[in-house]
C-alpha cells in the first residue's frame, strides 16, 4: 500500500510575537512586508490592514529614517481604532541602533525587531550597535529576528573563511564558503545575543539567498545545527511566475522536510501590482502540501481538445470567487470548512471521478455530450443539473452542504 509519509517539524524554541506564536509546535506562520513609505502613515496603515485581512500573520515595516520612526506608534493607533491585532516588525539597517534609542514609542509600538548582521555596523563599530539593538530587545521585551541575507554579507567574516578555506589541504568552492558564511553569520549572531541577555524563546534566525539550491542547502544546515526558529524566504525572488515557481519549489521542498516556521513570499511586484499576492502564494504553499486549510480547495479541469467551450472554466471561476466570498463568514460559522473539496470538471473522462473524490463536484459536459451536469456529493450522485442557471445552483447546493455539514 503506497502511504504519504508525515511531515515531521524539525525542533526549534517557540517565539511569542504579540499574539502569534512562532516555532515549536505551532503551524508555520505566513508573513509579508509593506513595499509603502512608513513614514506615509496613511498609506502604509491601508496596505498593512489589506496584508492583514488577506491572511498574513505578521506583517514587516521598514524603518529607516526618523520620519519613520516616528509614524510607528501612529499606525500602530490607526490599527488598534480599528481592532486590527497585527503583530508589526521592524525592519532595521546601519541606523537601528540609533532609531532604537532615540524613539522608545517606536520600540515599544513595534512586536518584533529584524536585524541583519551585515548591516549593523563596520569595523569596530559592529559589535557595540549590535549590542546596543539587543540591549533595546531585551528592555522592551521584544522577540529578533536575526536575518543574514546573501547580498549583504559581513564582509570581515567573508575575508576570513576565505583566508582560512586558501590554507585548507582541500579547499572547497567559494559557493561553499558563501553559504557556510551565511549559516556561520546566523548561528554567530544568535550566540552573541543569547549572551548580551536575549533567551531563547526571543530569537528567530534566517539566511535568505536567491537561488533555489542553496536556500535548501543552507536551511538544512541551520536545522542540522541548532533549534533557533527559522524564518524562510528567497530573497529577491523575482517578478511573476518565476518569483513564484523559485519560492514555492524552496519552501515546499523544506517544508515537507519539516524546515521553517513562518514563511514569505519576496516577490517582485508588477507595476501599481496587488501586494497581497505573496500572502496567497504563501498560504497555496502550505495547503498543497496540507500543512494547514485557510480555504476550500476547489480541483478544476485544465481543458482540452473535448472541452472547447469556456463554460467549465468560467464556472471554476465562478466558483472559486464565491468561496473566498462566503468564507469570512463560513470560518466563523462552520468550524473545518476550509478543508472541504470542490471540485468543477469539464467532460465525462475524468469528470465524474473526480466529482465523487471531493466533498461536492460537479461533471460538465464536453463538446458533443448531453447538456446534463452531474452532481455529486460525499462519492454518490445528488442530482443532475440542465439549463442556463447551472452556476447558481451548483452554488445554493454548496451553501446547503456546508450549513448541513458543518454546522
Amino acid at each position: 500500500m503506497v502511504q504519504i509519509p508525515q511531515i515531521e517539524r524539525h525542533k526549534t524554541h517557540a517565539v511569542k510575537v504579540r499574539n502569534v506564536i512562532v516555532g515549536g509546535d505551532a503551524p508555520v506562520i505566513v508573513q509579508s512586508m509593506t513595499n509603502t513609505q512608513t513614514s506615509d502613515v496613511l498609506a502604509t496603515y491601508e496596505q498593512i490592514k489589506a496584508l492583514f485581512l488577506a491572511g498574513s500573520e505578521l506583517v514587516r515595516l521598514t524603518v529607516d529614517t526618523k520620519e519613520a520612526a516616528i509614524a510607528v506608534p501612529k499606525i500602530r493607533d490607526l490599527l488598534n481604532k480599528d481592532d486590527l491585532d497585527i503583530p508589526l516588525i521592524g525592519c532595521f539597517h546601519y541606523n537601528g541602533h540609533t532609531l532604537l534609542s532615540d524613539y522608545p514609542d517606536m520600540a515599544h509600538a513595534l512586536d518584533k525587531y529584524r536585524i541583519n548582521p551585515g548591516n549593523v555596523g563596520f569595523g569596530s563599530k559592529r559589535n557595540s550597535q549590535f549590542e546596543i539593538m539587543i540591549e533595546k530587545a531585551i528592555e522592551y521585551d521584544k522577540p529578533v529576528r536575526i536575518g543574514v541575507n546573501w547580498g549583504s554579507m559581513d564582509q570581515g567574516l567573508i575575508l576570513r573563511l576565505m583566508d582560512e578555506n586558501a590554507a585548507s589541504v582541500s579547499p572547497r568552492s567559494s559557493d561553499d564558503i558563501m553559504r557556510e558564511a551565511l549559516v556561520h553569520s546566523a548561528l554567530l549572531s544568535a550566540g552573541e545575543a543569547e549572551k548580551i541577555g536575549l533567551p531563547v524563546e526571543k530569537i528567530i534566525i534566517s539566511a535568505k539567498v536567491s537561488r533555489v539550491r542553496d536556500l535548501i542547502a543552507v536551511y538544512r544546515a541551520l536545522a542540522e545545527r541548532s533549534n533557533y526558529a527559522l524564518h524562510m524566504g528567497v530573497t529577491e525572488a523575482g517578478m511573476g511566475s518565476k518569483g513564484i515557481v523559485a519560492t514555492a519549489l524552496a519552501e515546499g521542498i523544506l517544508l515537507q522536510e519539516g524546515i521553517g516556521d513562518t514563511i514569505r513570499a519576496s516577490l517582485t511586484p508588477e507595476p501599481n501590482g496587488d501586494r497581497t499576492q505573496e500572502v496567497r502564494v504563501c498560504r497555496e504553499i502550505l495547503q498543497s502540501l496540507g500543512l494547514r486549510n485557510f480555504t476550500p480547495e476547489v480541483t478544476a479541469c485544465p481543458g482540452c481538445g473535448r472541452t472547447t467551450s469556456t463554460y467549465f472554466q468560467l464556472l471554476a471561476q465562478d466558483i472559486q470567487c464565491y468561496l473566498d466570498f462566503k468564507m469570512p463568514v463560513w470560518s466563523k460559522d462552520y468550524p473545518g470548512v476550509e478543508s472541504m473539496k470542490v471540485a468543477v470538471m469539464g467532460c465525462i473522462v475524468n469528470g465524474p471521478g473526480e466529482s465523487k473524490h471531493a466533498d461536492i463536484g460537479i461533471s460538465l459536459p464536453g463538446t458533443g455530450e448531453s447538456p446534463v451536469a452531474p452532481v455529486f456529493i460525499d462519492g454518490k450522485k445528488f442530482v443532475t443539473l440542465r439549463g442556463d442557471n447551472i452556476s447558481e445552483k451548483f452554488q445554493n447546493i454548496v451553501e446547503a452542504y456546508v450549513k448541513k455539514r458543518f454546522a
